[in-house]
């Protein structure tokens, strides 16, 4: 929808809610990985099966995290969209149906997944000595998971309040505790992988309880009930069954490029992760423009003001995209070293440096893409982005499905990984072009 520019003056304020907004975010997105980190860094003093072992188990935890990443997401646009509209006492509602929600869903996972834990282990192929270490380390771990999802539900709370300092603060003072408690029991009283475990399912437990204490204060203020309420929780899940669906095309089709990498060759293989993994952590960067878009879209369309959100969306578009650009120079003119920080391998270096100029001629699309992203989840248009999301998995799989019966090499799938971004830019341009994602107010 065509508007006016806006003044100088204006593209100003917005730029600085944005990044008062993103910056923070980014910083606790960046803190996140440092769990896995620590627990490599320890753990590999242990002994190569004790990492091959974590290396598993960390496997199927992250999926799990990123499967339930709605209970952030959903929050957050719904929570923000009752601030715009001045209605305090409901976000501190959905606030604790959240929570709920997330110790229910938290629990009956991590029982099923620890019954079913040596099946999982063993698709994933582990044996012997790693199979033992996995298991342990993966039993431990899901004591912790109905922690880190009430944490995600706590930080998208926080994040529709517009406020993204206080889960930067929590993401790296848990981190820091777990890397504490893993060098006092593992290199101080010379415990083993379980230890690793336990002091990250120590460190989960510690973010959930800042949170539910600072729920608790806004649950005080405004008079609101601690008993869960039925038909919000079922709203929560209708909107999160959505983001469940987005979440798992989005798994599955990045999977699918890996398993494929596997086929071609144990060199491209090995110069696929090393791209991709750079690929991932940019994403990072990226994600946070998406947090703010999530916050800040969603309390305008709360305010019933959708010329204002769509003047910010088409401002964090500018950042995604600028964001992008930057992010693919640093990228192209650092391909020919990054290779050999991650191997020695010749070979592999070289194949990673030519998947290192698909990769920066990805990120302006990736840029935008996450941008628009976050601006259709602020606005609750989740039904939409879940099935774009299958459709464009439907073209990676086509095209993965083509590289590996004609036996193409690492460079048409990745390709295909660029033409399932160029198809998500497409969709969610054209639904962001309309006016069906503007829908302003709160629900009944």
């Amino acid at each position: 929808m065509p508007g006016s520019t806006p003044s100088l003056p204006t593209v100003r304020a917005d730029d600085r809610e944005i990044l008062r907004l993103a910056l923070p975010a980014l910083g606790a997105l960046v803190a996140e990985p440092l769990y896995v980190l620590a627990d490599t860094a320890v753990v590999g003093h242990l002994g190569t099966p004790q990492l091959g072992g974590l290396a598993l188990a960390s496997s199927i935890l992250l999926i799990g995290h990123a499967l339930f990443i709605f209970l952030a997401y959903g929050t957050t646009g719904a929570v923000a969209r009752l601030l715009g509209a001045g209605d305090q006492r409901r976000a501190a509602h959905q606030a604790v149906q959240s929570v709920w929600l997330a110790l229910v869903v938290g629990t009956v996972v991590a029982v099923v997944a620890a019954i079913a834990s040596a099946p999982l282990v063993g698709l994933l192929g582990g044996e012997g000595a790693v199979r033992t270490n996995a298991l342990v380390y993966l039993r431990i771990s899901l004591l912790g998971f109905p922690a880190l999802l009430v944490t995600l539900a706590g930080v998208g709370y926080l994040r529709g309040l517009q406020d993204t300092r206080r889960p930067f603060q929590v993401a790296v003072v848990t981190a820091l505790l777990n890397l504490v408690l893993e060098l006092v029991l593992i290199v101080g009283l010379d415990r083993g992988i379980g230890a690793s475990a336990l002091s990250t399912v120590v460190a989960q437990w510690s973010a959930a309880a800042v949170y539910v204490v600072w729920i608790r204060r806004a649950v005080t203020v405004h008079g609101v009930t601690l008993a869960p309420d039925r038909s919000a929780i079922g709203r929560l899940a209708v909107a999160g069954a959505d983001l469940f669906i987005r979440t798992a095309a989005l798994r599955g089709a990045l999977t699918v490029t890996t398993a494929v990498a596997a086929r071609i060759g144990t060199d491209d293989l090995a110069a696929h992760q090393i791209a991709f993994e750079i690929w991932n952590t940019l994403a990072l960067a990226l994600d946070a423009v998406a947090i703010a878009g999530q916050a800040l879209i969603g309390r305008e369309l709360g305010a019933a003001d959708p010329v204002a959100a769509r003047r910010l969306a088409r401002r964090m578009i500018d950042w995604g995209l600028g964001a992008g650009i930057v992010l693919a120079g640093v990228v192209a003119a650092s391909s020919w070293l990054l290779p050999h920080v991650f191997t020695d391998d010749a070979a592999v270096a070289a194949l990673a440096v030519f998947l290192l100029w698909h990769t920066a001629g990805a990120q302006p699309v990736n840029g935008v893409v996450f941008a628009l992203d976050g601006i259709l989840i602020g606005a609750g248009d989740l039904r939409f982005l879940a099935w774009a999301m299958v459709g464009a998995g439907a073209v990676l799989a086509a095209g993965a499905t083509l590289v590996v019966t004609a036996g193409l090499g690492i460079g048409w799938l990745w390709a295909c990984l660029e033409a399932w971004m160029l198809t998500r830019l497409v969709t969610l341009w054209w639904r962001f072009r309309g006016d069906a994602w503007l829908v302003t107010g709160v629900p009944a």
